[in-house]
């Protein structure tokens, strides 16, 4: 299985300046390289049969025709393989000269694509030698082929072309290929060097990329190029919807060969969900010249924690901007309905510490004091006095009002009026622990005229891991879009930056097992009741969610992502063991979500009935296990 993926390869070339017999012997080499890799198109930069900086000699009938024998060659080397080849030459059209890139697979030249915008300022004046190719005409009589921008390669894999100045305009050729169908764009270019330009260069491919939710390959004019005025570096980049998925060593003096796995099933996912890209009038040459039935996934990197920035400044931003937004929609929430403040139930565990944080940053965007904060902790009959400890000094240290009422008494009570043994702990047991918490914090908020702030995470809602109209319900859910992954990194995020008391209680509470805690402790005291262990690792489930629910993947997919990201970390077996608890209580949880309060979006991924996840609450699971 191909799982969706398109292997690519961006080329710079050592070359000689105005030799297209030497030059297409460097392009062979790249050929049988890529061929190696399973690459299944290779893109070289502009004008690579001849060299970008020949001038004037552009114009020399020796040149042209040593460009054309030197095609002709490399035709006939691509038959039987499996791979097209983009390589950049000039184009006699009666008495024009155009700029091209031909597409060559399996002994045809399949397009020739005419640069559009002739680039004729500063140290450029390609309009000396080139004409746009606006006007160009639409068949090449010589290789029997269109004279067109965009290509479907195989099935599902659309290929738009554009050379060098096409991208740095203003309305780059790219971005109608776009919209017309193209998945990936190819640029062939010859960019010189000079101080921060790569910089600027590498900002426009990845914009460009995810302007038009596309794969982008750009190969550039390398070192060997003529250095009578300026030098090229030989960039070679790939990128995927803004992320650059691999790079070459620029002022190399040899060849580089840059490779990646673009995702197309991704970029097309992402497509349908956007109305900008409507491709029911696509009309492009359809040619199927390759075979893309298997992709190992070697050149792709998988992110075993997309919701989490691996770079730890990142991270810190990403931390300080996700507290911002979820405080912000609070404040607005507390100013328009007028409330005295908060009201948060607070056990120890990381995702209410969350909440609490949020509360605190909140009062200080309002100029309030934190003692409007109502925290609540309600010991039960799991609570640990590690977990207890750590929420009264966290809310003692923090200046938030504090109250404990312990729901012992209550559930017992309750679960005599209902007629269940207290000695039976099953989920009746747990959930009215549950509800009762939550009815005392409603009512607390009903009595002090405070606004009831949820907990609950966009993992646990993913997983139905909540109590209906229990925990799972509030006035507000400040963490409904944070995953669990993340809810850790914004709790260690505020210990970074806070002091040395509210710190260590910080580093403790993450210290501690996620837990529920509606089970009793264990023989020593310790909590018994451990969520992984029934539900299985939130950082798979984590991978799972944000690739289910942004791309749409099916189960064979989620799979082989997962074992190429966490890289033996879980065996295959034990990776479909979860990912199929997943999908099944993801579908099963759906009614739980259906209804729950209002909550700030942080990220890409929300599960919000209102917003970006509209489910049916009945649909079967089977056609996705």
């Amino acid at each position: 299985m191909n799982y969706g993926f398109f292997r690519v390869a961006a080329a710079s070339l050592k070359l000689r300046v105005a030799d297209p017999q030497y030059n297409k012997g460097e392009i062979k080499k790249a050929i049988d390289l890529a061929l190696k890799e399973d690459v299944r198109l290779l893109v070289t930069p502009e004008l690579s049969i001849t060299g970008y900086t020949c001038a004037d000699l552009f114009f020399t009938k020796a040149l042209q025709k040593a460009a054309e024998d030197a095609i002709d060659d490399i035709i006939q080397y691509t038959k039987g393989k499996n791979i097209a080849v983009i390589v950049g030459a000039p184009y006699r059209n009666r008495n024009k000269l155009l700029n091209c890139a031909y597409t060559i697979c399996n002994g045809k030249v399949l397009l020739i694509t005419p640069k559009t915008y002739i680039a004729n300022y500063s140290e450029f004046y390609e309009k000396r030698w080139f004409v746009s190719g606006d006007n160009a005409d639409e068949f090449s009589d010589k290789y029997e082929c269109n004279i067109d921008s965009k290509i479907e390669l195989c099935e599902g894999v659309t290929v738009g072309i554009e050379l060098c100045e096409d991208l740095w305009v203003p309305a780059p050729p790219s971005s109608r290929l776009a919209v017309d169908g193209a998945d990936i764009i190819v640029n062939l270019s010859a960019s010189d060097e000079y101080v921060s330009k790569a910089d600027y260069r590498r900002a426009l491919v990845s914009n460009q990329s995810a302007r038009c939710i596309c794969g982008y390959v750009y190969a550039g004019a390398s070192v060997y190029e003529s250095t009578t005025d300026l030098v090229f570096s030989g960039a070679t980049i790939v990128a995927e919807n803004g992320a650059i998925l691999a790079e070459g060593e620029r002022f190399q003096r040899e060849n580089v060969v840059t490779i990646a796995d673009i995702d197309v099933e991704k970029l097309n996912t992402l497509r349908q969900k956007n109305m900008s890209f409507d491709n029911s009038t696509v009309c492009y040459c359809a040619c199927y010249a390759l075979e893309n039935e298997s992709n190992d996934l070697k050149y792709r990197f998988t992110d075993p924690h997309p919701f989490v920035p691996a770079d730890n400044e990142k991270r810190r931003e990403r931390c300080k901007e996700i507290f911002a937004i979820q405080a912000s929609g609070l404040a607005k929430r507390i100013e328009h309905v007028g409330s005295k403040g908060a009201v948060v139930g607070i056990s120890g565990g990381l995702d209410s510490t969350l909440a609490l944080l949020v509360c605190v940053e909140t009062m200080k965007m309002l100029g309030r004091d934190n003692s409007d904060i109502l925290g609540i902790t309600m010991p039960g009959f799991g609570t640990t006095d590690r977990t207890h400890d750590n929420a009264v000094r966290l809310m003692k240290a923090l200046g938030v009002t504090v109250k404990e009422i312990s729901i012992q008494d209550a559930c017992i009570q309750h679960l005599k009026d209902i007629g269940h043994d207290e000695t039976v702990k099953d989920i009746t047991y747990e959930n009215t622990q549950a509800r009762e918490r939550t009815q005392i914090l409603f009512d607390m908020a009903n009595k002090h005229g405070k606004l009831l702030v949820g907990t609950g995470d966009l993992s646990e809602l993913a997983m139905g891991w909540c109590t209906y109209n229990g925990d799972h319900m509030s006035m507000y859910g400040v963490n409904a879009s944070v995953p669990k992954t993340l809810v850790r990194y914004l709790v260690e995020y505020v210990a970074g930056v806070s002091g040395k008391e509210i710190s260590s209680i910080l580093y403790d509470i993450l210290d501690t097992p996620v837990s529920p805690e509606l089970l009793p402790p264990d023989e020593n005291g310790e909590i018994a009741q451990k969520t992984e262990d029934n539900i299985g690792p939130y950082e798979l489930h984590d991978f799972f969610l944000y690739h289910f629910v942004r791309f749409g993947f099916e189960k064979e997919k989620l799979s082989a992502l997962a074992l190429k990201a966490f890289d033996c970390k879980y065996e295959e077996n034990t990776i479909n063991h979860w990912l199929e608890v997943f999908l099944k209580r993801f579908f099963i949880s759906q009614f739980k979500r259906s209804c729950i309060p209002d909550s700030p979006k942080v990220g890409t991924v929300s599960l919000s009935p209102r917003g970006d996840w509209r489910m049916p609450s009945d649909a079967s699971f089977n056609a996705f296990i």
